[in-house]
């Protein structure tokens, strides 16, 4: 089992940038990968970034790419979301995941564990 709990979310003015963590505990937490998503009201969950069991490979959903950068800390059982240079239409719902595969993936059903989410909201 998995727990994982996110915060660093809040209000920002567009432009600005905010980091999110995902503070995990059970299982070894090298031994699986990382995602983000986001979601908000009315709309499908939609991936942002995942991250391996290492942290040398990353991916980034088209819409993030170059303005998120996603990391994680094996020493601390901590996973990482910097977000840069916000955007309105980055308001959401984050939440973190973690999948039973050292592999980063792109699909949500991919994973199993799931957080209760941060809320990110960027004002125009």
């Amino acid at each position: 089992q998995v727990q994982l709990v996110e915060s660093g979310g809040g209000l920002v003015q567009a432009g600005g940038s905010l980091r999110l963590s995902c503070a995990a505990s059970g299982r070894t937490f090298s031994s699986y990968a990382m995602g983000w998503f986001r979601q908000t009201p009315g709309k499908e969950r939609e991936f942002v970034a995942a991250v391996n069991w290492s942290g040398l490979d990353t991916y980034y959903a088209d819409s993030v790419k170059g303005r998120f950068t996603i990391s994680r800390d094996n020493a601390n059982n901590t996973g990482y979301l910097r977000m840069n240079s916000l955007k309105p239409e980055d308001t959401a719902v984050y939440y973190c995941a973690a999948r039973n595969s050292v592999s980063g993936s792109t699909r949500g059903h991919d994973y199993v564990y799931w957080g209760q989410g941060t809320q990110v909201t960027v004002s125009s």
